[in-house]
């Protein structure tokens, strides 16, 4: 794969991901208890960017959020760089699928706002980190406007440098750039790879796309459907620098067509369960 060796330095102090054995048990009163996760487990290696797949409600964001340290698992545990995730912390940060800039600070107020709260950082060494990190995704000549005169596209891209301000060693991005139209989206997949390939920064990007995932990955983790676990790990191996040319290659059908027969194994037996017209969400169930 190319720029392996640039990538090995930049992962350097970067951070790793682990999950084991992560199982989560949703339960409300008089309701059946419900099995989201189940015996769940993956690693994402230092600097490495690796994407998770899965049927729509298989717990995807659950185990993004066990891993920004926002849930905890019934059992198993989070790892960072070895240590226990027993909350929120600087070593990691998560992009959501909506939108999470203040409406009412301005797009560098928004950006330095974390690091200058929680110290180890001055506001004129946040606003230059800020202002690097806008330059690059082309919002310099925007960052006193408020997130709503900015495009979806834009706010997205100022989430990515609220993140990035903090140095976190992990990042996590769940659904990032869902309800983006395709042109925008395509941007800012390709904003995402230019990041990633300056910082080599360790990264978990949750998706329901497909080719978004082939394009973005490293490997991509499919999920079963309900109660959610790993079911394949495939191996993206596409040269980066990419760009979607990628996408008319040989290889990239190959390694699309697994990844889809894994998936619609998993879709079929969503139907399978409400053919049996019997419990439809499987792992769902009352607990004696």
């Amino acid at each position: 794969m190319a720029d392996n060796g640039s990538k090995n330095k930049q992962s350097q102090g970067k951070g790793e991901l682990v999950l084991q054995d992560v199982t989560r048990v949703f339960r409300l009163p008089g309701m059946p208890s419900c099995t989201t996760l189940k015996n769940c487990s993956f690693t994402v290696p230092r600097g490495s960017l690796t994407v998770l797949v899965g049927p729509s409600g298989c717990g995807k964001s659950t185990l993004a959020n066990i891993a920004a340290g926002y849930d905890h698992p019934d059992s198993g545990k989070a790892l960072i760089n070895g240590k226990p995730v027993t909350g929120p912390g600087r070593d990691r940060i998560m992009v959501f699928q909506e939108t999470a800039l203040w409406p009412w600070m301005t797009v560098m107020k928004n950006a330095t706002f974390g690091p200058t709260m929680l110290g180890g950082m001055n506001k004129a060494e946040a606003e230059q980190r800020a202002m690097a990190l806008l330059e690059k995704v082309g919002l310099k000549d925007f960052k006193d406007k408020y997130p709503a005169q900015l495009s979806g596209g834009m706010q997205r891209r100022a989430e990515l440098c609220r993140a990035l301000v903090m140095s976190p060693q992990v990042m996590i991005l769940d659904e990032p750039f869902r309800g983006l139209d395709v042109m925008t989206r395509e941007l800012m997949q390709e904003y995402l790879l230019a990041l990633y390939r300056e910082t080599g920064l360790t990264m978990l990007f949750i998706t329901s796309e497909i080719e978004e995932a082939l394009f973005l990955g490293d490997r991509i983790l499919v999920m079963t459907n309900l109660p959610g676990t790993i079911k394949t790990t495939v191996e993206v191996d596409l040269p980066r620098p990419r760009d979607f040319k990628v996408l008319a290659t040989e290889r990239y059908r190959q390694i699309k067509s697994e990844v889809m027969e894994s998936l619609y194994e998993e879709g079929a037996k969503i139907f399978t369960k409400l053919d049996g017209a019997g419990d439809l969400m499987g792992s769902c169930r009352a607990e004696s």
